[in-house]
């Protein structure tokens, strides 16, 4: 479907990421405006311009990137076409990744490079503080205390303002709890792929917010999405959008594109309100 009528990601309603940011339900990740393998420039970098500047008309004022897209490409990208930014423009970036390749996240938790790579963000992002700074992934050869305590080292310096987390366990998030206030929750989750669904219970029990990544996977043989997609002459990928917003109030999807006219189609996704059976149907499909 292409964008019939003009939508607006508010029509999603809203979220509060952390207790103070209200954002609209719909956000955007930004980790496809690199180039392939997440590496080096976009191939076109004036769409990718685009694509922020429509994310913005379109409502959207939650942006999800990392120091480690591109590496640094995505976060500049960002700064380059929105700064100054709308007064309502919440930016969430993230640091534990490094890049040696296309297609290479090598693990770094150790706290000097947290610290080292927030700092980078801050400067490339032409930010103050970033308003929510998440821990890309737990290190196995460096105690998850020892990296979080980085961070609430930083929040304390007011370079971030709140803390999240990505692709941990339950444990791991009781574990960073204790150190500090955790907002954010971002794993992997899809139709296919249901790990992580403790967490959104998890999300809901303490008003965190839960944000999905890789949310449009394995559709082609889902039928039941497909049939779902047909009813209501929407793409598949845009019901999982709508079967992501009616799954749970704490989840924040961030599908991301690098293409202006998918950005619109992925917005109009709001737009969609699935039964109660079809959401049931959906969640059972895969499970």
């Amino acid at each position: 479907m292409s964008e019939r009528t003009t939508v607006h990601a508010g029509m999603a309603g809203t979220i509060d990421v952390g207790g103070d940011l209200t954002v609209n339900r719909l956000g955007f990740g930004a980790m496809r405006i690199t180039g392939a393998g997440i590496w080096g420039q976009p191939r076109d970098r004036d769409e990718a311009k685009a694509v922020l500047r429509r994310a913005i008309q379109l409502g959207v004022n939650f942006i999800d990137t990392a120091d480690s897209y591109g590496p640094s490409v995505s976060e500049e990208l960002i700064a380059e076409t929105l700064h100054p930014y709308p007064d309502d423009l919440v930016i969430a970036t993230k640091g534990g990744l490094e890049r040696t390749g296309p297609g290479q996240w090598p693990v770094n938790g150790r706290p000097e490079h947290l610290i080292e790579a927030c700092e980078a963000s801050l400067r490339r992002l032409k930010l103050d503080q970033i308003p929510l700074y998440q821990f890309h992934r737990p290190d196995p050869a460096v105690p998850l205390e020892d990296s979080i305590s980085a961070l609430v080292t930083l929040k304390e310096q007011g370079k971030i303002r709140h803390i999240g987390l990505c692709n941990v366990t339950e444990d791991q998030v009781r574990r960073a709890q204790r150190l500090t206030p955790i907002v954010s929750i971002q794993n992997r989750f899809n139709v296919a792929d249901r790990r992580s669904e403790s967490l959104i219970d998890l999300c809901e029990q303490e008003q965190m917010v839960f944000l999905p990544w890789a949310p449009i996977q394995d559709l082609d043989s889902n039928s039941i999405v497909q049939q779902i997609a047909q009813r209501y002459d929407m793409t598949p990928r845009q019901i999982v959008l709508g079967w992501l917003l009616a799954r749970s109030p704490s989840i924040l999807p961030i599908p991301g594109t690098a293409s202006v006219s998918h950005l619109g189609d992925n917005v109009a996704a709001v737009a969609i309100k699935l039964t109660n059976s079809e959401v049931g149907s959906i969640t059972d499909s895969m499970g």
